[in-house]
């Protein structure tokens, strides 16, 4: 079990950097992000729920006493705003693979 087992990172193009919501993920500003050495890619990390299967839950309501149900479907809930299927969202194992490469690590020279 990995120790972010919930959290994601995704990789952007810094080009959409001004319409990430700082409210959605764990960076404060365009100044905490990390950019590839090229700089034309940069990430955000954030907490996702993943639901396997549709569940139905009753509760009662506080306000009627009324008993009540809701249906929570299958799926990732507490993507941000940002995330799009056009990028890629890596774990937690994944994202430290890509941080290792050359394109996000400059060698430090001797």
């Amino acid at each position: 079990m990995s120790r972010f087992e919930n959290r994601r990172w995704l990789v952007i193009p810094t080009s959409i950097i001004d319409t990430i919501n700082f409210n959605e993920v764990h960076e404060s500003s365009v100044d905490s992000l990390r950019k590839s050495v090229d700089k034309s890619e940069t990430f955000v990390k954030y907490e996702v729920n993943v639901v396997d299967e549709t569940y139905t839950q009753t509760y009662e309501d506080i306000e009627t006493g009324e008993e009540k149900t809701s249906t929570i479907e299958a799926g990732v809930y507490g993507r941000p705003s940002v995330y799009s299927t056009d990028y890629i969202e890596y774990n937690h194992t994944d994202i430290i693979k890509l941080l290792a490469t050359e394109a996000w690590t400059e060698e430090i020279e001797k």
